[in-house]
């Protein structure tokens, strides 16, 4: 019991927000009607927001700690962890609606005394339309899978990059993964100090998977596990432009990533590079014209099967829209690399094989 007479909180939940308060306020609404609300400290951070963020967070009687500028999502998330007080620390973005036994849900995944952290993934979740059905097919929020762990060899993670672009149906339930992403997550709040917490040269992009490598380092036994039931919906914005913007700031926190990380596999994706040497040799030979438009359909099937198998014309687009991400995040990270170039690289002592890795190529 803390010395108010009130009972410490089972969890505490950190979000994390930039000129959210929209988002925010959807979000702390989610929460109030949380099966187990009683058990739960909810921290709002505003990262220098010119919003009224602060504002809304504090009119639903929650915790708000504001930035004097805009530190990002690293620090905010740090700010956020050592306000908390409980052993389970849960993150969300701001732009995330979690469903009533989400906080139940997350809190029954810690069942094993090496478990350090259990998430799951976000549903996308914006007025009917193209993106929406297109993020539904390609959700780029889906955890990163335990067998990334059996090898660092280029041909293994090639077939791994090809197996996820060609299946049309996504593993699902309870399973141990390899990292979580960081919109919708939760960690011992242990783990984190253990692991030395965020690193705050990460603005945007990557934050979570390094945390995650480093936890994974810190505590050897540590076990990272996707609970299918901890369902959050993804509030979006519902354009191509926004989503190529997301890509490209993802490939930036690769780019980073990459440099602090030097013995991991650079970010780069084969589908875009493929597409541009057919279209340079198409002059000589027009064949490879051909080729490079119906590339995408070949290289990206999911679009297409479900064209096929549901019925759904629109969805061959999703062949391009994916060669469009992958041209953006791969952009994204040479800007990355070339922009942290004197990031200072992590040389940890004792690093296993199997945190020598990096997202699918």
């Amino acid at each position: 019991m803390k010395r108010d007479g009130s009972m410490p909180a089972d969890m505490s939940v950190v979000i994390c927000s930039l000129n959210g308060a929209a988002g925010v306020d959807r979000c702390l609404r989610a929460l109030a009607r949380q099966s187990i609300r009683p058990r739960l400290e909810i921290i709002v951070v505003d990262d220098g927001s010119s919003d009224a963020t602060a504002d809304v967070a504090r009119a639903h009687g929650v915790i708000v700690i504001s930035h004097p500028h805009n530190r990002g999502l690293a620090a905010a998330r740090n700010t956020g962890l050592n306000a908390a007080s409980a052993d389970i620390v849960a993150y969300l973005d701001d732009d995330i609606e979690p469903e009533a036994d989400w906080a139940v849900q997350l809190l029954n995944g810690y069942d094993d005394e090496n478990i350090v952290a259990v998430g799951a993934e976000v549903v996308p979740n914006t007025p009917p339309g193209y993106m929406r059905g297109y993020l539904a097919r390609n959700n780029p929020h889906r955890p990163l899978e335990q067998e990334l762990a059996t090898s660092s060899g280029l041909p293994y993670r090639f077939r791994l990059y090809l197996r996820r672009l060609w299946s049309m149906e996504p593993k699902t339930g309870r399973r141990d993964v390899y990292a979580l992403g960081g919109g919708n997550t939760s960690f011992r709040r242990k783990a984190l100090f253990d692991a030395g917490q965020f690193d705050e040269r990460f603005s945007f992009g990557a934050e979570d998977l390094d945390v995650c490598w480093r936890v994974r380092e810190a505590i050897p036994s540590a076990r990272l596990v996707y609970a299918p039931g901890a369902r959050a919906a993804h509030h979006f914005k519902p354009d191509l432009r926004d989503t190529l913007r997301r890509s490209r700031a993802y490939g930036i926190g690769s780019g980073r990533l990459y440099r602090k990380w030097p013995s991991v596999l650079p970010a780069l994706f084969p589908g875009p590079l493929l597409v541009l040497l057919m279209l340079v040799a198409a002059p000589w030979l027009p064949a490879f014209a051909i080729a490079a438009v119906l590339a995408p359909l070949a290289l990206y099937p999911i679009g297409l099967r479900s064209a096929v198998a549901d019925r759904n014309p629109v969805a061959l687009f999703d062949g391009y829209v994916k060669l469009a991400q992958e041209t953006m995040e791969s952009v994204g990270f040479i800007q990355g690399y070339w922009r942290y170039r004197r990031l200072v690289p992590y040389t940890p002592a004792g690093l296993s094989e199997r945190l020598s890795q990096e997202q699918p190529l």
